[in-house]
């Protein structure tokens, strides 16, 4: 059954559930009401029995032994009627054989006791229950033993017709249950419509999902409660970073569409001339246009990267690992690689994306420091437009430096400003590309180490 409601709809599984614990709550209300009002009703009757079996006691009190000779005559007139369900009857327990006294009602039929087993019942004690009585019907019978003294010990009984208990507890439950079923027809009701109302929203997200699917939206647009706007927000987020990844790619695409038709062009204009260094011409172009499809595909794989989903790295063991390949890199030299960087820190991106970025700096940084390079990273203090969250990395190297427009030039794709340095001049323009395909920056600027200053800013979590 578990399984089978687990297979149904959000709004079947809430109807169900809660019409089941409705039920069930109704139907224990009803027996403990039902319970009640059983005991109720009997304590009523027996307040009833009381008032008779007082006016008894009274009597017999009064006269003693004349009790016998017709107490009771005047205390109700349905004692007076053959059979009629209600009966009196006072015992003498302290003669042999016992004397009788009823009413006519017994027609010489004789009242049981309540407790059989009791051979000397306590004096003054009302005792009720439930007994059989003539023509085997059911009697709700109290009695009460009196001493008076030399006048004698009587038991004094008074009976009355069960069915007058039953009949009123039946009608209480029928009462009861028509109403609890009247009850049970509105809260289903009532609740059908608070889950519809309740699940407006879900619908109307389905439908502006539907409504993407089939071109007719970008976004899921409307109005939602506060449980389902950041679902909506979610999903037209994911929408927006699979937009732009198909985007980037189409972009590095075009890109390296147009980077071949110069090397193409030059191999066509070549072998249409019959030059006779064609060879070395198609050689020659043809590594411009691997390097060019290296580096775009590069590019969109990082683009890819960027635009993933949950995609986390801690920022400062790759730090810790890059210090390390670099202190043995450099270790002719003896540099000195300082770590300054938060604890907690989280790069919102691929970790080959930050080993890429942070490694390139350094191993500039290493190029050209001296003797010292210096690595912080901390938490911006400061949110982008759209609430996120960034933080800061600063490489300071102890070198020379750059000047305002060598920084410039720096970079731009394939400047390289000493051709006695290692490298092809594509390490600080791919920084840039893939930082800003991140929504970050770079900037470069003096260091109060007397060197170059990267400022590398990227999304953190």
């Amino acid at each position: 059954m578990l399984k089978a409601l687990n297979a149904q709809s959000i709004a079947a599984r809430l109807f169900l559930s809660a019409a089941f614990l409705s039920a069930t709550i109704l139907v224990v209300a009803g027996l403990g009401l039902t319970a009640v009002h059983a005991r109720s009703t009997e304590a009523a009757f027996d307040e009833q029995l009381e008032v008779y079996l007082k006016a008894l006691v009274a009597q017999v009190a009064s006269n003693g032994e004349e009790a016998l000779s017709g107490p009771g005559q005047f205390i109700g007139p349905q004692f007076e009627l053959a059979r009629s369900g209600w009966y009196w009857q006072v015992t003498r327990l302290d003669s042999q054989p016992a004397d009788i006294k009823s009413s006519r009602s017994l027609f010489a039929a004789q009242l049981p006791r309540v407790d059989a087993a009791a051979a000397n019942p306590e004096s003054g004690a009302v005792r009720s229950g439930y007994v059989t009585g003539p023509d085997e019907r059911s009697l709700r019978l109290i009695e009460r033993v009196i001493d008076a003294g030399d006048e004698g010990r009587y038991l004094i009984q008074v009976a009355g017709n069960s069915e007058e208990i039953e009949a009123e507890i039946s009608d209480f439950e029928y009462t009861l249950g028509a109403t609890f079923v009247v009850l049970l027809a509105a809260i289903l009701g009532s609740m059908a419509l608070a889950v519809r109302f309740g699940l407006r929203p879900l619908r109307e997200l389905r439908e502006g999902v539907a409504a993407i699917r089939r071109g007719e939206a970008e976004h899921i647009s409307g109005d939602f409660p506060q449980d389902i706007s950041p679902l909506a927000a979610e999903v037209n987020l994911l929408l927006d970073a699979n937009r732009e990844v198909v985007d980037r790619a189409r972009t590095q695409v075009g890109n390296l569409a147009h980077a071949l038709k110069t090397p193409l062009s030059v191999i066509l204009n070549e072998a249409d001339a019959g030059s006779p260094t064609l060879a070395e011409k198609v050689k020659e172009q043809a590594e411009v246009m691997r390097r060019q499809v290296t580096f775009y595909l590069d590019r969109a794989r990082a683009a890819a990267r960027a635009g993933s989903i949950g995609s986390a790295t801690e920022v400062r063991p790759v730090i810790e690992g890059l210090t390390r390949a670099f202190d043995k890199v450099y270790a002719e030299r003896a540099l000195t690689f300082a770590i300054h960087a938060s604890d907690g820190l989280r790069f919102r991106g691929e970790a080959q994306d930050l080993n890429d970025l942070i490694g390139n700096l350094l191993d500039n940084a290493g190029k050209w420091a001296r003797a010292r390079v210096d690595i912080s990273a901390a938490r911006d203090p400061n949110l982008d437009s759209g609430g996120r969250a960034y933080f800061i990395t600063r490489i300071d190297d102890d070198g020379p430096g750059l000047d305002p427009q060598a920084r410039t030039a720096a970079l731009r794709r394939g400047q390289k400003l000493d051709e006695s340095r290692p490298g092809s001049g594509l390490g600080l323009s791919i920084i840039v590309d893939l930082a800003q395909i991140y929504g970050g920056s770079l900037l470069l600027e003096d260091s109060p180490l007397g060197g170059l200053r990267a400022t590398l800013r990227l999304p953190a979590l």
